[in-house]
Protein backbone atom coordinates (compact mmCIF):
# COMPACT_ATOMS: atom_id res chain seq x y z
CA UNK A 1 0.00 0.00 0.00
CA UNK A 2 1.27 3.54 -0.86
CA UNK A 3 1.69 6.36 1.58
CA UNK A 4 -0.61 9.18 2.06
CA UNK A 5 -0.15 12.81 0.77
CA UNK A 6 -2.23 15.57 1.96
CA UNK A 7 -3.57 17.53 -0.76
CA UNK A 8 -5.38 20.84 0.56
CA UNK A 9 -8.80 18.84 2.30
CA UNK A 10 -8.19 15.41 -0.45
CA UNK A 11 -6.01 12.90 0.77
CA UNK A 12 -4.56 10.40 -1.43
CA UNK A 13 -2.87 7.15 -1.19
CA UNK A 14 -3.05 4.68 1.93
CA UNK A 15 -6.33 3.36 0.51
CA UNK A 16 -8.35 6.42 0.67
CA UNK A 17 -10.38 6.88 -2.34
CA UNK A 18 -9.30 7.24 -5.59
CA UNK A 19 -9.66 10.73 -6.28
CA UNK A 20 -10.30 12.47 -9.89
CA UNK A 21 -8.12 14.93 -11.46
CA UNK A 22 -8.29 17.51 -14.67
CA UNK A 23 -6.46 20.57 -15.57
CA UNK A 24 -7.69 24.24 -16.91
CA UNK A 25 -7.01 24.46 -20.51
CA UNK A 26 -6.97 28.36 -20.66
CA UNK A 27 -4.73 31.12 -19.63
CA UNK A 28 -4.31 30.89 -15.75
CA UNK A 29 -4.08 35.08 -15.87
CA UNK A 30 -7.69 35.25 -17.21
CA UNK A 31 -9.08 35.04 -13.39
CA UNK A 32 -12.69 34.88 -14.01
CA UNK A 33 -12.54 32.33 -17.05
CA UNK A 34 -10.50 30.02 -15.13
CA UNK A 35 -12.05 30.25 -12.07
CA UNK A 36 -15.84 29.68 -14.38
CA UNK A 37 -13.64 26.47 -15.84
CA UNK A 38 -12.63 25.24 -12.67
CA UNK A 39 -16.81 25.58 -11.27
CA UNK A 40 -17.65 23.46 -14.24
CA UNK A 41 -15.29 20.79 -13.21
CA UNK A 42 -16.11 20.61 -10.09
CA UNK A 43 -19.79 20.37 -10.22
CA UNK A 44 -18.59 17.71 -12.65
CA UNK A 45 -17.43 15.65 -10.00
CA UNK A 46 -13.99 17.10 -9.77
CA UNK A 47 -11.55 16.42 -6.97
CA UNK A 48 -8.14 18.56 -7.74
CA UNK A 49 -7.36 20.64 -10.45
CA UNK A 50 -4.45 21.43 -12.04
CA UNK A 51 -3.42 25.26 -13.58
CA UNK A 52 -0.65 25.98 -15.14
CA UNK A 53 1.84 28.81 -13.63
CA UNK A 54 4.36 29.61 -16.78
CA UNK A 55 4.80 33.46 -15.78
CA UNK A 56 4.54 35.87 -13.04
CA UNK A 57 1.13 36.90 -14.09
CA UNK A 58 -0.62 33.42 -13.38
CA UNK A 59 1.51 32.90 -10.33
CA UNK A 60 0.05 36.93 -9.21
CA UNK A 61 -3.42 34.87 -10.48
CA UNK A 62 -3.40 32.40 -8.92
CA UNK A 63 -4.07 33.48 -5.56
CA UNK A 64 -7.87 34.95 -6.31
CA UNK A 65 -8.49 31.46 -8.52
CA UNK A 66 -7.77 29.80 -5.23
CA UNK A 67 -9.74 31.98 -3.07
CA UNK A 68 -12.85 31.32 -5.52
CA UNK A 69 -13.15 27.48 -5.48
CA UNK A 70 -13.44 24.63 -2.53
CA UNK A 71 -11.28 22.41 -5.06
CA UNK A 72 -7.06 22.01 -4.21
CA UNK A 73 -5.18 23.67 -6.96
CA UNK A 74 -2.42 22.27 -8.03
CA UNK A 75 -0.02 24.68 -9.67
CA UNK A 76 2.19 23.23 -12.88
CA UNK A 77 5.72 24.78 -13.02
CA UNK A 78 8.57 24.55 -15.27
CA UNK A 79 12.06 25.76 -15.15
CA UNK A 80 11.25 28.57 -12.78
CA UNK A 81 11.20 27.80 -9.35
CA UNK A 82 10.66 31.18 -8.43
CA UNK A 83 7.22 30.70 -9.61
CA UNK A 84 6.80 27.85 -7.27
CA UNK A 85 7.17 29.39 -4.53
CA UNK A 86 5.22 32.47 -5.95
CA UNK A 87 2.35 29.68 -6.22
CA UNK A 88 2.83 28.04 -2.71
CA UNK A 89 2.85 31.73 -1.31
CA UNK A 90 -0.99 31.90 -3.49
CA UNK A 91 -2.12 28.62 -1.74
CA UNK A 92 -1.46 26.15 -4.50
CA UNK A 93 -2.20 22.69 -2.50
CA UNK A 94 0.84 21.10 -4.30
CA UNK A 95 3.78 21.72 -7.12
CA UNK A 96 3.55 19.92 -9.97
CA UNK A 97 7.86 19.95 -10.88
CA UNK A 98 10.05 18.23 -12.67
CA UNK A 99 13.22 18.92 -9.90
CA UNK A 100 15.35 18.36 -13.31
CA UNK A 101 14.53 21.33 -15.10
CA UNK A 102 14.31 23.74 -12.48
CA UNK A 103 17.59 25.15 -11.90
CA UNK A 104 20.73 23.30 -10.85
CA UNK A 105 20.88 21.49 -6.88
CA UNK A 106 20.85 24.75 -4.31
CA UNK A 107 17.25 25.68 -5.56
CA UNK A 108 15.79 22.22 -5.93
CA UNK A 109 16.97 22.56 -2.03
CA UNK A 110 15.77 25.78 -1.34
CA UNK A 111 12.52 24.91 -2.68
CA UNK A 112 12.24 21.30 -0.85
CA UNK A 113 12.79 23.60 2.12
CA UNK A 114 10.40 26.10 1.53
CA UNK A 115 7.47 23.44 0.50
CA UNK A 116 8.33 21.35 3.46
CA UNK A 117 7.56 24.20 6.05
CA UNK A 118 4.60 24.92 4.52
CA UNK A 119 3.18 21.05 4.44
CA UNK A 120 3.08 21.67 0.60
CA UNK A 121 3.47 18.24 -1.36
CA UNK A 122 4.87 17.59 -4.92
CA UNK A 123 4.19 16.08 -7.95
CA UNK A 124 6.76 14.92 -9.77
CA UNK A 125 6.18 14.23 -13.23
CA UNK A 126 7.82 12.70 -15.91
CA UNK A 127 6.68 12.90 -19.57
CA UNK A 128 7.83 10.41 -22.34
CA UNK A 129 8.25 12.98 -24.57
CA UNK A 130 10.34 14.99 -22.82
CA UNK A 131 13.10 12.79 -21.56
CA UNK A 132 16.61 13.48 -20.51
CA UNK A 133 19.09 12.75 -23.73
CA UNK A 134 20.90 9.95 -21.04
CA UNK A 135 17.95 8.12 -20.95
CA UNK A 136 18.04 7.32 -24.88
CA UNK A 137 19.45 3.60 -24.53
CA UNK A 138 17.55 2.55 -22.44
CA UNK A 139 13.80 1.43 -23.04
CA UNK A 140 11.05 4.19 -22.41
CA UNK A 141 9.21 3.04 -19.47
CA UNK A 142 12.49 2.07 -17.72
CA UNK A 143 13.75 5.37 -18.86
CA UNK A 144 10.75 7.08 -17.04
CA UNK A 145 10.80 5.14 -13.81
CA UNK A 146 14.53 5.67 -13.51
CA UNK A 147 14.37 9.39 -14.37
CA UNK A 148 11.04 9.56 -11.84
CA UNK A 149 13.29 7.73 -8.97
CA UNK A 150 16.09 10.12 -9.87
CA UNK A 151 14.31 13.18 -9.31
CA UNK A 152 12.46 11.38 -6.25
CA UNK A 153 16.35 11.10 -4.83
CA UNK A 154 16.47 14.99 -5.05
CA UNK A 155 14.17 15.82 -3.08
CA UNK A 156 14.67 12.89 -0.13
CA UNK A 157 18.26 14.13 -0.18
CA UNK A 158 17.04 17.42 1.29
CA UNK A 159 14.72 15.85 3.51
CA UNK A 160 11.46 16.04 1.54
CA UNK A 161 9.24 13.06 1.59
CA UNK A 162 5.73 14.49 0.95
CA UNK A 163 5.84 13.30 -3.14
CA UNK A 164 3.55 12.04 -5.54
CA UNK A 165 4.56 10.15 -8.67
CA UNK A 166 3.34 10.24 -12.38
CA UNK A 167 5.40 8.40 -15.36
CA UNK A 168 3.39 9.11 -18.46
CA UNK A 169 3.52 8.58 -21.82
CA UNK A 170 1.24 9.14 -24.88
CA UNK A 171 2.17 4.94 -25.78
CA UNK A 172 0.19 3.06 -23.44
CA UNK A 173 1.90 -0.09 -23.53
CA UNK A 174 4.58 1.94 -21.98
CA UNK A 175 2.95 3.73 -19.81
CA UNK A 176 1.47 0.91 -17.99
CA UNK A 177 4.76 -1.08 -18.04
CA UNK A 178 6.65 1.98 -16.51
CA UNK A 179 4.29 2.04 -14.25
CA UNK A 180 3.82 -1.25 -12.70
CA UNK A 181 7.95 -1.17 -12.56
CA UNK A 182 7.68 2.04 -10.44
CA UNK A 183 4.92 0.69 -8.32
CA UNK A 184 7.49 -2.15 -7.13
CA UNK A 185 10.29 0.02 -6.49
CA UNK A 186 8.22 2.75 -4.22
CA UNK A 187 4.91 3.45 -2.11
CA UNK A 188 4.94 6.83 -2.73
CA UNK A 189 1.45 7.49 -4.26
CA UNK A 190 0.82 7.80 -7.82
CA UNK A 191 -1.41 9.76 -10.19
CA UNK A 192 -2.13 7.77 -12.98
CA UNK A 193 -2.78 8.50 -16.63
CA UNK A 194 -2.08 8.42 -20.36
CA UNK A 195 -0.50 11.97 -21.41
CA UNK A 196 -1.57 13.24 -25.08
CA UNK A 197 -4.38 10.59 -25.05
CA UNK A 198 -5.84 12.70 -28.15
CA UNK A 199 -9.11 14.31 -29.07
CA UNK A 200 -12.29 12.80 -27.61
CA UNK A 201 -12.62 9.18 -29.12
CA UNK A 202 -9.17 8.22 -29.56
CA UNK A 203 -8.15 9.79 -26.28
CA UNK A 204 -10.79 7.63 -24.27
CA UNK A 205 -10.35 4.30 -25.93
CA UNK A 206 -6.53 5.45 -24.84
CA UNK A 207 -6.93 6.35 -21.73
CA UNK A 208 -9.61 3.48 -20.67
CA UNK A 209 -7.37 0.96 -21.65
CA UNK A 210 -4.00 2.63 -19.94
CA UNK A 211 -6.29 3.80 -16.39
CA UNK A 212 -8.36 0.63 -16.08
CA UNK A 213 -5.11 -1.55 -16.73
CA UNK A 214 -3.54 -0.03 -13.95
CA UNK A 215 -6.62 0.31 -11.44
CA UNK A 216 -7.45 -3.78 -12.32
CA UNK A 217 -3.99 -4.34 -10.64
CA UNK A 218 -4.43 -1.95 -7.85
CA UNK A 219 -1.78 0.77 -9.14
CA UNK A 220 -3.13 4.25 -9.26
CA UNK A 221 -4.10 6.60 -6.09
CA UNK A 222 -5.34 9.67 -8.21
CA UNK A 223 -6.50 9.77 -11.97
CA UNK A 224 -6.83 12.40 -14.88
CA UNK A 225 -7.96 11.48 -18.42
CA UNK A 226 -5.97 13.73 -20.65
CA UNK A 227 -7.87 14.77 -23.63
CA UNK A 228 -7.73 17.19 -26.31
CA UNK A 229 -11.31 18.79 -25.30
CA UNK A 230 -13.45 20.51 -22.50
CA UNK A 231 -11.44 19.00 -19.29
CA UNK A 232 -15.04 18.13 -17.82
CA UNK A 233 -15.22 15.14 -20.54
CA UNK A 234 -12.11 14.03 -18.72
CA UNK A 235 -13.68 14.27 -15.20
CA UNK A 236 -16.72 12.28 -16.83
CA UNK A 237 -14.42 9.85 -18.45
CA UNK A 238 -12.25 9.22 -15.37
CA UNK A 239 -15.52 8.61 -13.56
CA UNK A 240 -16.44 5.89 -15.91
CA UNK A 241 -13.28 4.24 -15.90
CA UNK A 242 -13.26 4.05 -12.10
CA UNK A 243 -16.78 2.24 -12.26
CA UNK A 244 -15.93 -0.21 -14.85
CA UNK A 245 -13.02 -1.44 -12.25
CA UNK A 246 -15.57 -1.21 -9.66
CA UNK A 247 -13.15 1.71 -7.78
CA UNK A 248 -15.55 4.42 -7.70
CA UNK A 249 -16.16 5.09 -4.29
CA UNK A 250 -20.36 6.40 -3.95
CA UNK A 251 -23.18 5.52 -5.01
CA UNK A 252 -24.24 5.24 -8.82
CA UNK A 253 -26.51 4.37 -11.56
CA UNK A 254 -25.20 2.15 -14.19
CA UNK A 255 -26.99 1.19 -17.08
CA UNK A 256 -25.50 -1.70 -19.63
CA UNK A 257 -26.96 -2.18 -23.17
CA UNK A 258 -27.36 -4.58 -25.92
CA UNK A 259 -25.52 -4.52 -29.14
CA UNK A 260 -28.56 -5.16 -30.52
CA UNK A 261 -28.92 -7.65 -33.84
CA UNK A 262 -31.74 -8.76 -36.34
CA UNK A 263 -34.17 -9.93 -33.68
CA UNK A 264 -34.26 -6.16 -32.44
CA UNK A 265 -38.06 -4.66 -32.32
CA UNK A 266 -36.81 -1.97 -30.04
CA UNK A 267 -35.60 1.47 -29.98
CA UNK A 268 -32.18 0.37 -27.51
CA UNK A 269 -29.99 3.17 -28.58
CA UNK A 270 -32.59 5.57 -28.26
CA UNK A 271 -34.24 4.09 -24.85
CA UNK A 272 -31.03 3.54 -23.16
CA UNK A 273 -29.61 7.27 -23.81
CA UNK A 274 -32.61 7.99 -22.41
CA UNK A 275 -32.39 5.79 -19.44
CA UNK A 276 -28.80 7.18 -19.13
CA UNK A 277 -29.31 11.00 -19.17
CA UNK A 278 -32.11 10.26 -16.19
CA UNK A 279 -29.69 7.61 -14.11
CA UNK A 280 -27.07 10.10 -13.96
CA UNK A 281 -29.12 12.66 -12.12
CA UNK A 282 -29.87 9.41 -9.40
CA UNK A 283 -27.65 9.20 -6.61
CA UNK A 284 -28.40 5.41 -5.23
CA UNK A 285 -26.59 2.67 -6.47
CA UNK A 286 -28.72 0.65 -9.36
CA UNK A 287 -28.06 -1.10 -12.01
CA UNK A 288 -30.50 -1.06 -14.80
CA UNK A 289 -30.42 -3.19 -18.39
CA UNK A 290 -32.11 -2.07 -21.90
CA UNK A 291 -31.96 -5.45 -23.94
CA UNK A 292 -33.00 -5.79 -27.32
CA UNK A 293 -35.49 -9.30 -27.04
CA UNK A 294 -36.63 -11.80 -24.79
CA UNK A 295 -34.61 -14.57 -25.84
CA UNK A 296 -32.28 -13.72 -23.69
CA UNK A 297 -32.02 -10.80 -22.82
CA UNK A 298 -33.14 -11.00 -19.09
CA UNK A 299 -30.51 -14.26 -18.45
CA UNK A 300 -27.53 -11.85 -19.94
CA UNK A 301 -28.87 -9.01 -17.88
CA UNK A 302 -28.21 -10.85 -14.24
CA UNK A 303 -27.24 -9.29 -11.72
CA UNK A 304 -29.16 -6.30 -12.80
CA UNK A 305 -31.87 -4.41 -10.35
CA UNK A 306 -34.35 -3.80 -13.13
CA UNK A 307 -33.97 -4.03 -16.80
CA UNK A 308 -36.42 -3.86 -20.23
CA UNK A 309 -36.23 -6.92 -22.53
CA UNK A 310 -37.93 -6.16 -26.01
CA UNK A 311 -40.24 -7.74 -27.96
CA UNK A 312 -42.12 -7.31 -31.24
CA UNK A 313 -45.21 -5.63 -29.99
CA UNK A 314 -44.65 -5.52 -26.61
CA UNK A 315 -41.53 -5.39 -23.84
CA UNK A 316 -41.47 -7.02 -20.48
CA UNK A 317 -40.01 -5.00 -17.38
CA UNK A 318 -38.37 -7.39 -14.93
CA UNK A 319 -36.81 -6.84 -11.50
CA UNK A 320 -33.83 -8.94 -10.51
CA UNK A 321 -34.58 -11.65 -12.84
CA UNK A 322 -38.35 -11.62 -12.51
CA UNK A 323 -41.10 -10.83 -15.11
CA UNK A 324 -43.03 -8.17 -13.44
CA UNK A 325 -44.96 -6.66 -16.14
CA UNK A 326 -45.60 -6.53 -19.79
CA UNK A 327 -45.97 -3.45 -21.63
CA UNK A 328 -46.62 -1.96 -25.45
CA UNK A 329 -43.35 -0.61 -26.77
CA UNK A 330 -44.11 2.91 -26.62
CA UNK A 331 -44.58 2.93 -22.64
CA UNK A 332 -41.40 1.10 -22.10
CA UNK A 333 -39.54 4.48 -21.23
CA UNK A 334 -42.40 5.01 -18.55
CA UNK A 335 -42.70 1.89 -17.29
CA UNK A 336 -39.11 1.28 -16.64
CA UNK A 337 -38.50 4.39 -14.91
CA UNK A 338 -41.57 3.60 -12.63
CA UNK A 339 -38.85 0.70 -11.46
CA UNK A 340 -36.12 2.51 -11.42
CA UNK A 341 -37.70 5.06 -8.71
CA UNK A 342 -39.30 1.95 -6.84
CA UNK A 343 -36.03 0.88 -6.02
Amino acid sequence: MTRKVKIGKITIGGGEKIAVQSMTNIKTSDIDATVAQLAALEKAGCDIARCSVPDNASAEALREIVASTSMPIVADIHFDYRLAVKAADAGAAKIRINPGNIGDESKVEYLAKYLKEREIPVRIGVNGGSLDKKYKNIPLAEAMCESALEHVSLLEKHGFYDIVISVKSSDVVNTVKAYRLLASKCDYPLHVGVTEAGIYEKGLIKSAIGIGSLLCDGIGDTVRVSLTDDPVKEVYAAKEILKAVNRYDGAYAEVVSCPTCARTCIDVQGIATQVEEYARKLDKSVKIAVMGCVVNGIGESEGCDVGVAGGKDKSVIFREGKIIATVPNSEILNALIKEIDRI
